[in-house]
C-alpha cells in the first residue's frame, strides 16, 4: 500500500459517514501527532494565530521532508495528525522533533508530539481507517475512522509514544507555510466552531447524528469562505510569524521586513490582477475558497461555519437532542471571524492548502466546551 492513491476518494462531504469509503492502513504504519500544550492560555493571550501556525507546522515540514504532499494528514487547530508507512518513521520522528523545537524556541509555545505505531492501536482494539476527501481535483484531505486516531491522541496527552523536541536551534523546513490573509469576518452572524465525538449509543447513532448536522448546515450557505478574503497589505504579527518559519542567517527583524515587502507586493498584485510569471492572481483567488479545509472527520466531526441565528438555533436543538439520546457529545463556540493558515508549496501550483479555524478560540474552545461535559 502506498500513499493517497491507496485509499478511496470522495468529493461530496456528505459521504464522510459512509463506512465503505474507508480502508485500514497496514500494521507497520505510524501515526504522527502534535498538540499545543495549554493552547487555551495562548488563546487568552491573543496568540491564536501562533497556535494555528504551530498546529499546521508539522504538516508543512513533512511535505518538505518527503518532497510530496501525497500522504494522509489532517489539521486540527492547535495540532495535526498524519499517517505514514513504516519506512518513513525515521523522517517523521526527525520532523516532529525539529518542529517541536522550533515552536518552543521561536513561538514560545510547548508543542507536544508523538509517533504511535498502528500495531499498538490495533493491540488496544482500535483501528486506523483512512478515506480521502477531494473538495477540488487539486487538494486532498485525509479523514480518519476506526477509533485509532482518538486513541493515539489520548495516549499522546498521557505522555506515551512521545517524540522529544530536538536541541536548541534545530529547525524544520517550513517553506510554503504562510498567514498573509486578513481575518474572515462572519457574513451571516457568527463563525461557529463545532466539535462532536461519538456518544455511548454507538457508531450507527453517531453517524446518523452527523448526517443530520450536515443536512442542516448545507453545502454552500454556511461556508465560512465563499471567495478569497483580502490579503493584508501590512500585518506585523503575520509577517513576524512567517519570518520565524523561514530559514536563513539574516536576523529575524530583517526576515520580517522581507516578508512585509512580499505582503505589500502580494496586496498590489491581488488588487490589480497583474500576472507575475506563472502566477495568476485571479486563478489563485478562485481556488482559495474551493480548496479550503473547514470541515474534517477524525473519529469525530469538526466544522467551522458561518451561521445566522436561525441556523445556530437549529444546530443547537439537533445537537442537544442527539446528545440527550447518547449519539454524541459536542462543543460549540461562536466568534466574529475565522483565520486562515496556508501551505503554498509553489507559486503557479493549484495544490495550495488553506486551513480554516475560528479567530476567537475556534476548535480549541469548542473542544474545551466538550471536555467540560465530562
Amino acid at each position: 500500500m502506498g500513499r493517497l492513491d491507496s485509499f478511496l476518494t470522495f468529493d461530496s462531504f456528505a459521504d464522510v459517514t459512509d463506512g465503505h469509503v474507508y480502508r485500514s492502513v497496514p500494521d507497520d504504519w505510524v501515526l504522527g501527532l502534535t498538540d499545543v500544550v495549554n493552547s487555551t492560555d495562548a488563546v487568552a493571550r491573543g496568540d491564536y494565530k501562533a497556535v494555528n501556525i504551530a498546529g499546521a507546522s508539522a504538516i508543512s515540514a513533512m511535505i518538505n521532508r518527503l518532497g510530496t504532499r501525497d500522504f494522509a494528514f489532517s489539521f486540527g487547530g492547535d495540532g495535526c495528525a498524519f499517517a505514514l508507512p513504516g519506512a518513513d518513521r525515521e523522517a517523521a520522528a526527525t520532523v516532529l522533533g525539529e518542529t517541536a523545537a522550533w515552536v518552543r524556541d521561536d513561538l514560545g509555545l510547548d508543542l507536544r508530539a508523538a509517533l504511535v505505531p498502528v500495531a499498538a492501536v490495533r493491540a488496544a482494539g482500535r483501528d486506523v481507517r483512512v478515506a480521502v476527501f477531494r473538495p477540488t481535483p487539486h487538494v486532498a484531505y485525509a479523514m480518519f475512522d476506526g477509533g485509532g486516531l482518538a486513541f493515539a491522541e489520548a495516549r499522546m496527552k498521557a505522555g506515551d509514544f512521545a517524540v522529544p523536541p530536538a536541541g536548541e536551534g534545530a529547525r524544520p523546513d517550513l517553506r510554503g507555510l504562510s498567514c498573509r490573509w486578513k481575518p474572515i469576518a462572519a457574513r451571516n452572524g457568527r463563525m461557529l466552531s463545532m466539535v462532536a465525538r461519538p456518544g455511548p449509543a454507538g457508531d450507527a447513532a453517531f453517524r446518523a447524528a452527523v448526517d443530520g448536522v450536515l443536512a442542516l448546515v448545507g453545502e454552500v450557505s454556511s461556508r465560512p469562505l465563499r471567495e478569497a478574503p483580502e490579503i493584508a497589505a501590512f500585518s506585523a504579527r503575520g509577517a513576524r510569524l512567517e519570518a520565524l518559519a523561514t530559514r536563513g542567517r539574516a536576523p529575524a527583524w530583517r526576515r520580517t521586513l522581507r516578508v512585509m515587502a512580499h505582503q505589500a507586493l502580494g496586496w498590489l498584485v491581488f488588487r490589480t490582477g497583474i500576472r507575475i510569471g506563472v502566477f495568476d492572481p485571479a486563478a489563485y483567488r478562485a481556488l482559495v475558497a474551493l480548496n479550503a479545509d473547514f470541515r474534517k472527520f477524525g473519529d469525530g466531526l469538526q466544522l467551522t461555519l458561518d451561521g445566522d441565528a436561525a441556523l445556530e438555533a437549529a444546530l443547537v436543538d439537533h445537537l442537544d437532542a442527539a446528545e440527550a439520546a447518547g449519539a454524541l457529545v459536542y462543543g460549540l463556540f461562536g466568534q466574529d471571524a475565522a483565520l486562515m493558515t496556508c501551505i503554498v508549496p509553489a507559486l503557479g501550483d493549484d495544490g495550495h492548502f488553506h486551513f480554516i479555524d475560528g479567530a476567537g478560540g475556534g476548535y480549541t474552545a469548542a473542544a474545551r466546551a466538550l471536555s467540560a461535559k465530562g
